[in-house]
């Protein structure tokens, strides 16, 4: 199996780790139903978790992103979050925060950034890889990462995995 090819989301070797990780944070990820019109092919958000089909073909590091979207989520709207928004703050912190989480859990980076990850991912990779961490300032000025003028740990880091209520500079 190719590392992130679209096979069924339940036979991806990573998923396991992911649930776990997920669960220990925080975030819930249920199995269910994916309405056939949902944006990705096997996952949607729906009542504050990510919701996935283990039967239906995916990209397992889509999970990641979906997350990622729950986890920067003001957290007072967290819980009844049905759909992602179209925030592009929210978008680019939500592509940081799962390329942290990859590397928590030990996700290559391939798989999260996949063949026809918004349109390729070889920017992405190659600006991760590099140190430019597209989104990062978000997580700083929620306070989910450290400041480069902050002691502590470095990106990717976290100070918390999930937006603390009223996260501001």
């Amino acid at each position: 199996m190719k590392t992130g090819h679209p096979y069924p989301l339940g036979n991806a070797p990573e998923l396991a780790d992911m649930l776990a990780f997920l669960k220990r944070i925080g975030l819930t990820a249920a199995v269910g139903i994916v309405p056939a019109d949902a944006v990705l092919p096997a996952m949607s958000v729906r009542g504050g978790a990510v919701v996935y089909d283990p039967a239906r073909p995916g990209r397992v590091g889509d999970l990641l992103h979906e997350a990622g979207h729950l986890a920067v989520t003001d957290p007072a709207l967290r819980d009844t979050l049905s759909q992602v928004g179209d925030d592009p703050a929210e978008e680019m912190a939500a592509i940081a925060w799962s390329y942290a989480a990859a590397m928590a859990i030990g996700v290559p980076i391939g798989t999260l950034f996949h063949p026809g990850y918004k349109g390729g991912p070889d920017y992405l990779i190659a600006a991760f890889a590099g140190g430019s961490f597209i989104g990062l300032p978000m997580l700083q000025y929620w306070r989910m990462a450290a400041r480069d003028s902050e002691d502590g740990p470095r990106f990717p880091a976290m100070r918390t995995w999930l937006r603390p209520p009223c996260a501001t500079a």
